[in-house]
């Protein structure tokens, strides 16, 4: 669920760049280095996930996301909405590992662990 977010936030990010040249009269140089940049660092930090670095690096696109819209407007807006994504997976995707874990343990609770495995295949 992260990385379908952070993936779908780097196509918004790669576009406030065009949006922030055309309407808000932002430097090209800036608008360009700025939406290219936090839409390259959403794709480091989906394929970063299996690390908590990662999702700190998540959570900091999030920051830069809100914070985008001193240049863009919108991006207030827009990057508080992909925050509450960010969040809500971030949070559903760590219940899910806890539940998944519990299971688990009690899968093999139940089985007395005496095949030594410690989860089904």
């Amino acid at each position: 669920m992260c990385a379908a977010v952070l993936s779908l936030e780097a196509v918004i990010l790669a576009l406030t760049a065009p949006v922030a040249i055309a309407i808000s009269d932002v430097r090209p140089a800036v608008a360009i280095s700025v939406g290219l940049g936090l839409a390259v660092v959403c794709v480091l930090a989906a394929g970063m996930l299996r690390t908590r670095r990662g999702y700190d690096l998540g959570w900091a696109v999030q920051v830069a996301a809100v914070g985008l819209g001193f240049l863009v407007t919108t991006m207030f807006f827009l990057g508080a909405m992909f925050a509450l994504l960010w969040g809500t997976a971030d949070y559903l995707g760590r219940k899910i590992e806890r539940e998944r874990a519990e299971a688990y343990a009690r899968f093999d609770a139940e089985q007395g662990g005496a095949d030594g495995s410690s989860a089904p295949a």
